[in-house]
């Protein structure tokens, strides 16, 4: 994959889809606005973002050791922001590896949420308010589950045939850079997705 290509927001390489299907260069544009805003509408379908990322969450400090983590699967949390707590009328302090652990591992690609367990010690810190948590979570494009691309190729193939046709962006009419894209899907993308959906209460 070029750099130009791990720049677009996509589950799948353009490269590999033009190939998969026979597609030339002149489609370029179209493929990539499918591709885009096809990983666009699965993300926003299954309620969580699958691409690597860097993200940043704070938790007020209640006496609780568990910190649910939102994004997964977590692949690193000690990186340049780290875990970081906030003692009262005090800036971010970095917090010591020691004190703290990512569960399950880090970087063991599971698809089921994450969490920090915080060392009981930490409950002597009297003033401690808060806990400052940087992380990585998200595939690597070499590591995204095959079902996961399949709904990506199956979704953006269904969204060009529908676009060359003039029928895409009907429902939600939901905008991106400008251009409407489809947010519906057919079943057989749904059922693909089933696995990766984040569970509401």
């Amino acid at each position: 994959m070029t750099k130009k290509e791990k720049a677009i927001f996509t589950l799948i390489p353009p490269e590999d889809f033009k190939a998969f299907f026979g597609i030339d260069d002149r489609e370029d544009k179209i493929i990539r606005f499918c591709l885009e805003s096809s990983t666009f509408a699965i993300e926003q379908y299954c309620k969580r973002r699958f691409l690597r990322k860097k993200h940043s969450e704070r938790f007020e400090y209640i006496h609780d050791l568990f910190l649910p983590l939102r994004e997964y699967p977590v692949i690193k949390v000690r990186c340049e922001g780290e875990l970081s707590v906030r003692l009262e009328m005090r800036n971010w302090e970095r917090l010591d590896s020691e004190f703290y652990r990512v569960i399950p591992d880090c970087g063991s690609n599971m698809n089921f949420p994450y969490s920090i367990e915080l060392s009981p010690a930490l409950r002597r810190f009297r003033r401690l308010t808060a806990i400052k948590a940087v992380y990585w979570a998200g595939y690597t494009h070499n590591k995204i589950p095959t079902d996961l691309k399949a709904a990506c190729y199956e979704l953006a193939a269904w969204n060009m045939s529908r676009y060359k046709g003039r029928g895409i962006g009907m429902t939600g009419n939901v905008r991106k850079d400008g251009e409407r894209f489809e947010l519906a899907m057919p079943e057989n993308v749904k059922s693909l997705l089933e696995a990766y959906r984040r569970k509401t209460i």
